[in-house]
């Protein structure tokens, strides 16, 4: 009874946080690209900046001249596709369900993908400050790999969820998941299961959360291995993300999953470069304003009050037990 009192107690202040932070995500969109076409991030590299790796197909005529706009524009429009799917399902509306949680019922959550989005990214947030703390105090740091050019780092962040989410969750989890768990072989219920693992209605996750695990590990050190690589201090952030963001796939699919790796790259460094640009300060500067500072704390306040909730789910599911 206190444990339904205490969730009452707070049902409104999470939806509303919910709600902020849906708007945050949503103006992200038009200041992204505000950024990118508009405002002058890259100095002397603009949109038109030749983009490498495509040579090949000037030998087809007029589709040779690739820009970073070109990939930009596919990848901005994918993601807006991608949250436009979230808002929608996949079983009921984002604002549906926000109004289940404002009535102190939480556990409609799982029928629409945004507000798993918000849960997990907002946990995600709350794990990594906890981590840099812990790590600061032991002189561990977390550097980001040198870029030249804020507008092509800015190009990279937004491409690299597309990427790694086709590598680390639908190629290195979803692909095993569909051979040990899938009852018949078809086409179908392969790539449905690739959209969203729990189409395969697994019974026994212990494989699963093995899996997840190792490839959050390797997620880890892949930051910290590559060519343009971070600092050592970021492979158990990076570790810890890529947990999170597996199991969210394991559990809500592809979308869910998508969106948290596009909201720590993309919907972050947005609003990051903003205030760089409108202040002509560096964008390492700029995560200490106040815009930057205050929708962290939202997050933060968000990721508390989940990791809250999770931990009274499973409590109370210990007691039926």
């Amino acid at each position: 009874m206190e444990t339904y009192k205490i969730l009452q107690s707070i049902a409104i202040p999470y939806s509303a946080l919910i709600s902020v932070i849906f708007g945050i995500m949503v103006f992200s969109f038009p200041i992204g690209a505000y950024l990118f076409f508009n405002a002058q991030i890259g100095k002397d590299i603009d949109y038109g900046y030749p983009l490498s790796g495509f040579e090949f197909i000037k030998h087809f005529g007029e589709f040779g001249g690739f820009e970073i706009a070109d990939l930009f524009i596919v990848a901005w429009v994918f993601f807006l596709i991608i949250f436009t799917i979230s808002v929608l399902g996949p079983k009921k509306n984002f604002l549906k369900i926000l109004s289940t949680i404002m009535a102190g019922s939480y556990g409609a959550q799982n029928g629409n993908y945004l507000v798993q989005t918000i849960k997990w990214f907002s946990i995600l947030i709350v794990l990594s400050e906890i981590t840099d703390i812990v790590q600061q105090e032991f002189g561990v740091k977390t550097a980001p790999p040198p870029f030249e050019n804020d507008l092509l780092q800015f190009f990279g962040i937004t491409i690299s969820p597309i990427l790694e989410e086709t590598a680390f969750r639908l190629i290195l989890i979803g692909i095993p998941l569909f051979l040990w768990y899938s009852k018949k072989g078809s086409a179908g219920l392969f790539f449905k299961s690739l959209w969203n693992p729990s189409n395969l209605r697994a019974e026994n996750s212990k494989k699963a959360i093995i899996l997840v695990v190792a490839v959050g590990v390797f997620f880890g050190l892949s930051h910290i291995i590559s060519d343009q690589s971070w600092s050592n201090g970021k492979f158990a952030q990076a570790t810890i993300s890529g947990i999170i963001i597996g199991w969210v796939y394991y559990k809500y699919g592809f979308v869910a999953s998508t969106l948290i790796h596009w909201a720590t790259n993309y919907l972050i460094y947005s609003y990051g470069y903003f205030v760089s640009s409108i202040n002509e300060i560096p964008i390492s500067t700029a995560f200490s304003h106040s815009l930057l500072e205050t929708i962290e704390i939202l997050f933060v306040i968000t990721g508390v009050i989940s990791i809250f909730k999770l931990l009274i789910d499973y409590r109370q599911k210990k007691l039926e037990v």
